[in-house]
């Protein structure tokens, strides 16, 4: 009785400590031009600041941050006129897609990769000051980073640098990105691949009356699973594949009872928990 009450006891440690890893670094949304993705966001009253050009030299981004140091990013081709096709988030990008991708930071990167088969590459960007920022991420699975699965972050220079750069956050009164709803095909063997990456519990399923859709939620964690039939999201799966559907932010650090606002963001799924 004693060792099956310590197998419980080990299994709980190993939930709580997947789902913290799991807490988000953050979240992306993807258009064709950066200037109106960040006129449209100010629109909604969510202030961002350019972070600058990635060294692929095909997008670049500007960024809404937070008080728990998550933050949205807005990302654009450098050349609208050319877009971004050969770029992973390419088709996200050029389609204006919005929500596209998100990512976690695990505090042991290669210990992560090598347990999810993930590889490991290098990238960076220089911000408007000169600033070079580099960083290691790592895609899970077959599907473009951060889409079905989060991709993982490391940061190779200070994190701050990368979040913050003018020092602090850009939108403190906020808490930071609480929620991310992941589009799927199917539900129930979309739950099963994220229960087999992360040992996460039976998550709770529902109804989502907001998004018109079938939802699974994995406790203790931002991720919920939706999909649907007909309508906005059957569209949007048809043209962008399994991936991030909408983003949710924390107000403050109270989250569980609370209602979803959505942002009037040009027909994205951003929301606000009030």
């Amino acid at each position: 009785m004693l060792f099956r009450k310590l197998a419980v006891f080990l299994l709980a440690l190993t939930a709580i400590s997947q789902a913290t890893d799991l807490r988000v670094d953050h979240a992306t949304i993807a258009g064709r031009h950066l200037k109106t993705l960040r006129a449209e966001f100010a629109a909604a009253g969510i202030r961002t600041q350019y972070g600058g050009k990635h060294t692929n030299g095909l997008t670049e981004m500007a960024l809404a941050s937070f008080a728990d140091g998550s933050y949205l990013e807005l990302i654009a081709a450098q050349d609208p006129q050319k877009g971004a096709t050969t770029h992973y988030w390419g088709k996200f990008i050029d389609e204006n897609a919005g929500p596209c991708a998100w990512a976690i930071r695990p505090e042991n990167l290669d210990a992560e990769a090598t347990r999810l088969h993930a590889n490991v590459t290098k990238s960076g960007r220089t911000r408007a000051d000169g600033v070079q920022l580099q960083w290691r991420s790592a895609t899970i699975g077959s599907e473009p980073q951060g889409t079905f699965f989060p991709f993982m972050i490391h940061d190779e220079t200070e994190r701050a640098l990368r979040a913050y750069p003018s020092g602090k956050p850009t939108m403190p009164e906020w808490q930071g990105v609480a929620r991310v709803y992941i589009a799927v095909r199917n539900l129930d063997e979309a739950i099963k691949r994220y229960q087999d990456a992360f040992e996460l519990a039976t998550p709770q399923k529902s109804f989502d009356k907001s998004l018109h859709a079938e939802s699974a939620h994995f406790d203790k964690t931002p991720i919920t699973l939706v999909t649907s039939q007909t309508g906005w999201l059957a569209d949007r799966l048809a043209q962008f594949g399994e991936a991030p559907c909408a983003f949710v932010i924390a107000t403050s650090q109270t989250s569980h009872g609370r209602s979803i606002h959505w942002l009037p963001i040009n027909g994205m799924k951003i929301g606000l928990l009030n």
